[in-house]
């Protein structure tokens, strides 16, 4: 189904974000108040916030491990994830963070470019991060990944090519150099139809009338901008000077 008649939501997330997670359930809850639900369309894009982290061999500590990258006590961090979980559950949201497996994201990232190829981007999503707040799943095991993969839709042919074929490795990085050019320093980061944003997981209410602002400016440059029906097209050249 074709989307170019839609008002584009792009989203820059991390699967190990929980406030990327938290923005989720406000902009949905957003979205179910507004009128025209559905004249919109949401696309994940995918962004790193540790890209160099490697999985010891033994069991990440979550808390020892984020004390020691921000020089803070554990305890601190302990509160900080508590606060966390708090917010997450007035979004009925049920963090645990003492199950948490840390693991590098990139290999997911290339399995949720798959799933939003195959419509199935949101529902990726949704479970990704769940399997990692909620669940405690290890989605840095081959293993795992593939299983919740295949749980949400995908084929095995579909998950093997995710992870070898080199173009989705080309996409999740396309995505964070993106997000370096448009000036993004933290996730979630809402864009709407590449004129307003959100940063954060800012209340629903936000979400809503960032909504309705963003929907009134496309609609009214529909009406100005004359839409030209192609119902031909043979060779033509693009402005990259690419021509076939």
């Amino acid at each position: 189904m074709s989307t170019d008649n839609k008002l584009h939501i792009e989203v820059w997330s991390d699967v190990v974000c929980p406030f990327c997670f938290i923005g989720k359930k406000h902009y949905e809850q957003a979205l179910a108040q507004f009128e025209h639900a559905d004249d919109v369309v949401l696309e994940w894009k995918s962004y790193q916030l540790d890209p160099e982290f490697v999985q010891p061999d033994e069991r990440y500590d979550l808390e020892e491990g984020l004390a020691k990258k921000y020089n803070r006590p554990v305890e601190a961090i302990h509160a900080m994830q508590q606060q966390i979980a708090n917010t997450a559950k007035e979004s009925g949201l049920d963090f645990d963070f003492s199950k948490a497996v840390t693991f590098n994201t990139f290999q997911a990232h290339r399995v949720l470019h798959k799933a939003k190829e195959k419509g199935l981007g949101d529902k990726a999503k949704e479970a990704f991060f769940s399997d990692y707040f909620e669940k405690g799943q290890d989605l840095g095991n081959t293993d795992v990944l593939k299983a919740e993969a295949l749980r949400i839709g995908l084929t095995e042919e579909d998950f093997n090519d995710a992870i070898n074929n080199d173009d989705y490795a080309y996409k999740v990085k396309q995505d964070i150099q993106e997000a370096y050019e448009l000036g993004v320093t933290g996730v979630p980061f809402f864009v709407f139809n590449r004129k307003y944003a959100v940063s954060g997981a800012q209340p629903s209410d936000a979400f809503l009338n960032t909504l309705k602002a963003s929907y009134d400016d496309w609609k009214e440059k529909q009406k100005t901008t004359p839409f030209i029906n192609v119902s031909e097209q043979g060779a033509s050249c693009d402005i990259n000077g690419n021509c076939d």
